[in-house]
C-alpha cells in the first residue's frame, strides 16, 4: 500500500485511513522552501518551552500556509520522539502526546469534510516538547507570567506553571481527572526536575460559571470546580466549536439537542448570552 513506508510513523501520530493516504501523499515527495523554512522554525522552538504556537504567518506565503504545516509537522514529528527519548521519557508517553495529530486529523474532517489540519498552530506546541499527555489530560510547561499588566494575566507565585488542556476523547471522571494530575506531580519534577511548577491553569468554556451553574452535576462542574477562577473573558464561539465541532455561530438551528450539554450551549445563545472563557488555576 502507498503508506506502507510510513506505517511506523502514521502509529505513533495514531493517523489512519483517509487521513494516512493524503499524509503519505505528502511525505512521497520533496519537501518545498516552505516546509523546510517550517521545519528550521520548529528546530529552533524545540526544548525552549514557548507559551505561543507559531502564527499564520510565520513561513512566507509562497504555498497554502495549511499543507505546508501539516508536512512539516508529520516531518518534524520523529526528532520530537527520539528528544522525548534522549530525556529519558518513556514512548507510551510519547506516543500518546504525538497522537494528538491523528485526533486533529479526524476532527478537521468532522469540521470541514475533508483532509487538512486547521489546528496546525495548536500541534507546534507539541513539537517544541514541552506539551505531554499524561492520562486524561494534557500538561503544557511554560513560564509563568511575571505582573498583571495590560493582557490581564494573572502572576502566580510559582515560576513555571503547567497549562491544562483537555483532549476531546473521553470523559472528565472525577478518578480519571485525579490520576492525571497524579501523574503530572511526579513526571515533571522528575524530568525537568529545574523548572519547578506549583501551580496549574486552565483557560476553557468548561470554567465558565454560567456552565457550572446550569450542570452543577456533571463531570465538567466537578472539573470546574477545582480551579480558582481569576476572570472570564468573551468567547462566542468556543462552547459551540468544542461541543458541536461546528465553526462560527452560523445553521445552529440545525445543531442536535438531544444531551443536556447540547441544550445548555444553545439555549444560552437562543437567550442571547454570550459563552465565555474561564481563566483559573490550582495549586499541584
Amino acid at each position: 500500500m502507498t503508506q506502507a513506508p510510513h506505517a511506523e510513523l502514521f502509529e505513533l501520530l495514531d493517523i489512519t485511513g483517509e487521513d494516512a493516504m493524503e499524509c503519505a501523499a505528502l511525505l512521497d515527495g520533496n519537501p518545498s522552501g516552505n516546509v523546510l523554512e517550517a521545519l528550521e522554525l520548529l528546530q529552533q522552538r524545540l526544548g525552549t518551552f514557548p507559551a505561543d504556537s507559531i502564527s499564520a504567518d510565520a513561513v512566507s506565503p509562497r504555498q497554502p500556509g495549511e499543507s505546508v504545516w501539516v508536512e512539516a509537522l508529520l516531518r518534524f514529528a520523529p526528532r520530537v520522539h527520539s528528544y522525548h527519548l534522549e530525556l529519558g521519557i518513556s514512548a507510551d508517553v510519547s506516543a500518546a502526546t504525538l497522537a494528538d495529530v491523528g485526533l486533529q486529523l479526524r476532527i478537521n474532517r468532522r469540521v470541514h469534510g475533508r483532509f487538512g489540519l486547521d489546528t496546525w498552530g495548536w500541534l507546534t506546541l507539541h513539537m517544541a516538547g514541552n506539551l505531554f499527555r499524561l492520562g486524561r489530560l494534557q500538561f503544557h510547561l511554560i513560564r509563568s507570567p511575571r505582573d498583571d499588566g495590560p493582557s490581564g494575566n494573572v502572576a502566580y507565585a510559582s515560576d513555571w506553571v503547567l497549562g491544562i488542556h483537555i483532549p476531546e476523547d473521553g470523559g472528565l471522571s472525577p478518578a480519571l481527572v485525579d490520576a492525571s494530575f497524579d501523574e503530572a506531580r511526579s513526571f515533571f519534577p522528575h524530568y525537568f526536575p529545574d523548572k519547578p511548577a506549583t501551580v496549574a491553569t486552565c483557560e476553557s468554556w468548561m470554567l465558565d460559571p454560567y456552565l457550572v451553574k446550569r450542570l452543577p452535576n456533571s463531570n465538567i462542574a466537578s472539573f470546574a470546580r477545582r480551579f480558582t477562577l481569576d476572570r472570564c473573558t468573551d468567547a462566542p464561539t468556543d462552547a459551540v466549536y468544542f461541543t458541536f465541532r461546528h465553526r462560527g455561530l452560523e445553521g445552529l438551528d440545525r445543531l442536535p439537542r438531544e444531551t443536556s450539554l447540547q441544550r445548555v450551549v444553545l439555549e444560552r445563545i437562543d437567550d442571547g448570552g454570550t459563552w465565555q472563557l474561564g481563566h483559573g488555576h490550582l495549586a499541584l
